[in-house]
């Protein structure tokens, strides 16, 4: 294993263009999967505004760059199994129809999989924060193919791949059991507000809600089997906040739909906070050393987030606010010292390594339990089982 004080791509050796081939390759053959099957791994939503023409122009050039990419790898670099799988993936996509792909006629729109969803987030996500984490890192010796990255990527991909199930079990659940509470005149006033009004309100009430389901996920024992995964990430980075079993999505994101299903806020207010929720989501796991001074006491940051994450025995569950510290500095359980974390997740972890492992985890038998069991576990003074 390469030493951290390593760095892990060095010019010249290949290892870089050997990467940068095998991500190149493989989305561009997933993208040429979605060409074939719109109608099973395209989202509806997205694919009437697709400009296909320009999809087509950035695929091809994507596998023009991948090819090149994969022989400059197998020519420079010693170990060529980068090259050669970048160099594979190019050609699969290139014999299943490359860029000039005959696309596939839409079916059903009420079942797919989110699969170019899942394309366009991971490249503009990984587009905008790994340079970032690169220039401006928090840990300069953490890599970006780290400790636990193959399972963060699973997370994040079963994720948007499974886009329409999640979506139905967050919001069927207020419509199911909460219809009695819809009021169509408080409706009717609440849409009618200006839309920056609107926004702030669910931002507030959201992060209300989310914050009491967070502190019920660390303080009852059977909640706490599901949200360990997320806490298991001993490194954080732009990929890490995707590790959340599939138990705590589906409760977290019920749970904070509730009010607004309620107040009936408008289509286009919810559009805009989901869009803001899902980037501040990376934002504050990620590997950046920003300081955003006041800022961090108004809205959520990696520094007030990172201590969420923090193994030191003075963060133990503290900073459940997603949004906004305020609601934690309402309740007592704010911590911004004003320095960072000297480590991250829970030591000694039981949680094991890989998204299937994961996912069963918190079925087995004898897991630990609460936010006062991984007090203990968690400092690594003692072993504790339920």
């Amino acid at each position: 294993m390469a030493r951290l004080d390593q760095p892990e791509f060095r010019f010249g050796e290949g290892a870089i263009s050997g990467a940068l081939s095998v991500a190149l390759g493989g989305l561009s053959l997933l993208a040429v999967l979605c060409f074939r099957f719109p109608e099973l791994l395209t989202t509806p939503d997205l694919r009437s505004v697709y400009p296909i023409p320009l999809l087509r122009t950035l695929l091809f050039a994507a596998l023009l760059a991948s090819l090149g990419l994969s022989l400059a790898s197998v020519a420079l670099s010693r170990r060529r199994r980068l090259g050669w799988t970048g160099l594979l993936l190019t050609g699969a996509a290139i014999a299943m129809g490359g860029a000039w792909v005959e696309a596939g006629s839409p079916g059903d729109p009420r079942r797919y999989l989110g699969l170019d969803f899942f394309i366009l987030d991971l490249l503009l996500l990984a587009l905008v924060f790994v340079p970032l984490e690169r220039s401006f890192p928090l840990r300069p010796d953490q890599r970006i193919l780290r400790d636990g990255f193959r399972t963060d990527l699973a997370y994040f991909f079963v994720s948007h791949l499974l886009v329409q199930v999640t979506v139905l079990l967050s919001m069927a659940p207020a419509a199911l059991f909460f219809g009695w509470a819809v009021m169509p005149g408080l409706q009717a006033a609440v849409a009618a507000q200006p839309g920056w009004i609107q926004l702030v309100e669910v931002v507030f009430l959201a992060d209300l809600f989310q914050y009491g389901i967070h502190r019920l996920f660390h303080a009852v024992p059977w909640l706490w089997r599901f949200h360990a995964i997320h806490h298991s990430s001993a490194r954080l980075d732009w990929l890490a906040g995707s590790r959340l079993h599939l138990v705590d999505v589906v409760v977290t994101r019920a749970v904070s739909f509730l009010p607004l299903f309620v107040m009936g806020f408008a289509e286009s207010t919810l559009l805009v906070y989901v869009i803001l929720v899902s980037f501040q989501a990376v934002l504050i796991h990620a590997n950046l050393r920003f300081r955003f001074g006041w800022l961090s006491r108004v809205f959520a940051t990696p520094e007030f987030h990172h201590w969420h994450h923090a193994a030191d025995p003075e963060a133990l569950d503290r900073n459940f606010a997603v949004h906004l510290p305020v609601i934690d500095w309402i309740f007592g359980t704010a911590h911004l010292p004003g320095r960072w974390p000297s480590s991250y997740g829970i030591e000694e972890s039981p949680v094991p390594e890989g998204w299937l492992p994961q996912l069963v985890y918190p079925m087995r038998p004898g897991r630990f339990g609460s936010g006062a069991l991984r007090r203990l576990v968690g400092r690594g003074r003692e072993h504790v089982g339920e």
